[in-house]
């Protein structure tokens, strides 16, 4: 069996988990997360606790099995505590701005970028240069995050752009002149 698959999900108080066929509903802090599992596959809720389990051992369905029971536990743990990521923008006079709903990049163009987030995720600049993305969701936390870093990527040569707060950007040396 697959180490992580079998390891049971506990379920905190305040979350509560509905299994109906393939379906599974994680309900928690007035939001509600879903995920279908594949076919064959079998949740059970015993004891504040969650186990899946896969219907054979061949190759697919060890694949799926592990990555089921992350996904279920990423919407528990979503719903408990949240996800976010942390950008910073680099560069002289490059700064992020929120207005009402939209985040505003001037990031160098000629025009400043805006960038609505799906309803899920919410969005704060609590200085010029950083910018948070919050949500329940893991997936559309980490695809806004990689949307808003995809406006201007973090360069080699000067190091300017937009990257996540954790992220090492090698600097190359440029042209040497003789």
């Amino acid at each position: 069996m697959s180490r992580i698959g079998r390891r049971p999900i506990d379920v905190p108080s305040g979350i509560k988990i509905e299994v109906e066929g393939q379906n599974i509903k994680v309900q928690g802090s007035g939001k509600t997360l879903e995920y279908m599992l594949s076919e064959g596959f079998v949740a059970e809720v015993k004891d504040n606790k969650v186990e899946i389990t896969r219907p054979s051992d061949s190759r697919e369905n060890r694949a799926l099995h592990g990555t089921s029971r992350s996904l279920v536990q990423n919407m528990v743990t979503g719903l408990k505590e949240g996800f976010q990521k942390k950008l910073k923008i680099q560069g002289v006079g490059y700064k992020a701005q929120m207005k009402g709903k939209t985040l505003v990049l001037d990031i160098g163009f000629s025009h400043s970028i805006n960038h609505t987030p799906p309803e899920d995720v919410t969005i704060e600049t609590p200085a010029a240069t950083e910018i948070v993305v919050k949500g329940v969701d893991k997936q559309k936390v980490g695809e806004c995050a990689a949307e808003i870093r995809g406006y201007y990527p973090p360069e080699p040569y000067k190091g300017k752009g937009i990257r996540y707060e954790d992220e090492y950007v090698r600097q190359k040396q440029g042209k040497s002149v003789a």
